[in-house]
């Protein structure tokens, strides 16, 4: 089934300025949320969810009430939500296997609303930027088609992605929204920043940098974060990082910056 806005099928091929421009309450959607301040969200009830992780949980949980991440430069945060259950999914997307990851926060959303006879699957993408390598925009464009193909109605909502979510200085682009968050019991999306993103985010950074796919962190019906067990080969992508100049690197956001530096530090290339 298709990708709908107001209940018509979007082309997943299309540039995303074209797309909200045909839809103009997305635009207004996407320059309210750039024009918010970011909220600090402090550790208590906050679930973190670092690149290539997921969680979902339902407005019932009694430990978390707001999923979240940020460090989003080319990576999109997308947030998927059953408007009829409440069963909420959080996830960061870096284009690393966006159909198998679109399919999986699917299935986990569906899996928390199965006992539920009415409601729709509402997405939220945010992220990306007008980089020089359109990175952004290909990540923007493989999450559209992904959803496209679902055997479900998936109705986008929010969309503040790539050129949506761009600023300049100096000739130099960056991204206007880094990070959200959502609270689960209510819905609401607003721009976020985490200053504990815990727990064992060294860890959890091993995990992703040494090439994890997609990993769902949360077990809902527990309440109980679970990491791992988990393993590693020598870095993946280590050519590509050193062969990147400072001021590529200095692009990315300082969080980034400081993984790298421990990864680097720890011995893990």
């Amino acid at each position: 089934m298709p990708l709908l806005v107001n209940g018509e099928r979007i082309d997943p091929a299309r540039p995303a300025g074209d797309t909200v421009r045909a839809y103009p309450h997305l635009e207004e959607k996407a320059k309210l949320l750039r024009s918010q301040p970011a909220r600090v969200v402090e550790p208590r009830g906050l679930l973190y969810v670092q690149q290539r992780e997921f969680a979902v949980t339902t407005p019932k949980d009694g430990s978390v009430s707001i999923l979240g991440s940020d460090d989003a430069t080319t990576c999109h945060i997308v947030v998927l939500r059953h408007t009829g259950s409440g069963a909420t999914c959080l996830t960061h997307c870096d284009g690393s296997d966006t159909d198998a990851e679109v399919s999986l926060i699917m299935s986990s959303v569906k899996s928390l609303s199965a006992a539920t006879g009415y409601g729709r699957l509402e997405v939220h993408l945010v992220g990306g930027f007008n980089d020089d390598r359109q990175l952004s925009q290909k990540l923007t464009n493989q999450l559209l088609r992904a959803f496209d193909l679902q055997p479900d109605d998936v109705h986008l909502v929010t969309f503040c992605v790539t050129e949506l979510n761009d600023r300049e200085e100096e000739d130099i682009h960056f991204p206007i929204v880094y990070g959200i968050a959502v609270n689960v019991k209510t819905g609401e999306i607003f721009p976020a920043t985490f200053p504990v993103k815990g727990p064992d985010e060294d860890l959890r950074s091993a995990h992703v940098l040494t090439g994890a796919t997609l990993t769902n962190i949360y077990d809902a019906e527990v309440e109980q974060l679970h990491i791992g067990p988990y393993f590693w080969r020598p870095f993946p992508h280590v050519d590509f990082w050193l062969e990147q100049d400072d001021e590529q690197i200095l692009q990315e956001t300082p969080d980034l910056q400081k993984k790298l530096r421990w990864a680097v530090g720890t011995g893990l290339f």
